[in-house]
């Protein structure tokens, strides 16, 4: 019995890394990186779940790790839909795993932020800038600049999602690159600065650290705004936004429908609902930046920091910052992790 019990406890295990297990109740559509602690996944499945009848259960995946479950199973494809940062789409595209699907209001995406055969599509985005829990930073003053974090009074309080492999990692890794002089030709001023705050012990955690700023584990995070909103208006806590002086960027996030997906017309349905107005809306609400601009309510706008602070975060050329990401992870693994 001990064996029997060892063997199935193995094979579970196996199951959950490869991202192939399904929770006990079947699933009627497989969404691959859909975290409830990110974005607001939890309240946008439960409303998929009323208003189409259909379960999407979370999954906790960031993007690097979606893109490489989804080329690991591009023979054999488990998952229907996928979301990922959009230098991860471009990339899913190259790698053939994911269809071409026009998604509703597919004409109201702006060019450049969608794929022309809609093999990837921007629902929302945000600004990348320091997510900081204000009591959890002991007496040292609220950072203003990228270069503060270098200062000897930020060690051990300072986290970031690891550039490698994660979206909002390598989103933060190219806003500072670009905010200190770099281009996508010259990473080293990026490359210079994680190395100058290895020396600050920062933490790096491979998925959603949002808890952890909540508690104070991690005082200041570089993430979005959408994450620093939800944590002061609906969780309470005493955190303020950033957007550091020396600039910043902002970020689409996008949804795909796998290649060859199990279930590709109820995958079409949740992708569908993403795009229509409850569904911006619920993004708006959770302080993300709706593609369709008419979801951002005024009352929601408000809650913003104010437009002259914005004007410091600029859009990119995201096909170059896709180009540019494999040449930034080789430099990261080989010169500062």
């Amino acid at each position: 019995m001990k064996l029997k019990a060892a063997l199935a406890g193995i094979a579970t295990a196996l199951l959950v890394v490869a991202g192939a297990a399904k929770p006990a109740t079947a699933a009627d559509v497989i969404c691959y990186n859909c975290p409830p602690e990110w974005a607001d996944w939890a309240s946008m499945l439960k409303a998929i779940k009323q208003d189409l009848g259909l379960d999407v259960p979370h999954d906790n995946k960031n993007s690097g790790q979606t893109l490489a479950t989804l080329i690991a199973e591009k023979a054999s494809p488990v998952a229907d839909i996928a979301y990922m940062g959009i230098s991860f789409g471009i990339q899913a595209k190259r790698e053939g795993v994911v269809a071409p699907y026009r998604v509703k209001h597919f004409d109201e995406i702006p060019a450049g932020l969608k794929d022309p055969e809609g093999h990837w599509f921007t629902i929302h985005y945000g600004t990348i800038g320091f997510f900081v829990n204000v009591d959890a930073l002991r007496g040292v003053p609220v950072p203003r600049a990228w270069k503060d974090l270098l200062k000897p009074e930020y060690a051990g309080l300072v986290g970031y999602l690891d550039p490698s492999s994660a979206a909002v990692g390598y989103a933060s890794a190219t806003a500072a690159n670009l905010a200190l002089g770099g281009s996508f030709d010259n990473l080293t001023p990026g490359i210079e600065f994680f190395k100058a705050l290895k020396k600050n012990r920062p933490i790096v955690p491979k998925q959603t650290a949002y808890a952890r700023v909540l508690s104070g584990e991690i005082p200041i995070m570089f993430d979005y705004d959408f994450n620093t909103l939800r944590a002061k208006y609906k969780d309470k806590c005493n955190c303020v936004f950033v957007i550091p002086q020396e600039g910043t960027i902002v970020l689409p996030y996008v949804m795909g429908l796998v290649r060859n997906a199990p279930h590709p017309e109820k995958a079409k349905q949740v992708l569908d609902y993403l795009m229509t107005d409850k569904g911006q809306a619920i993004w708006a609400n959770a302080y993300l930046r709706p593609i369709r601009p008419a979801a951002m309510t005024p009352e929601i706008a408000a809650k913003f920091p104010p437009a002259a602070e914005y004007e410091r975060a600029k859009a990119v050329d995201y096909a170059r910052m896709e180009e540019a990401q494999i040449a930034f992870r080789d430099r990261y693994l080989a010169e500062v992790r």
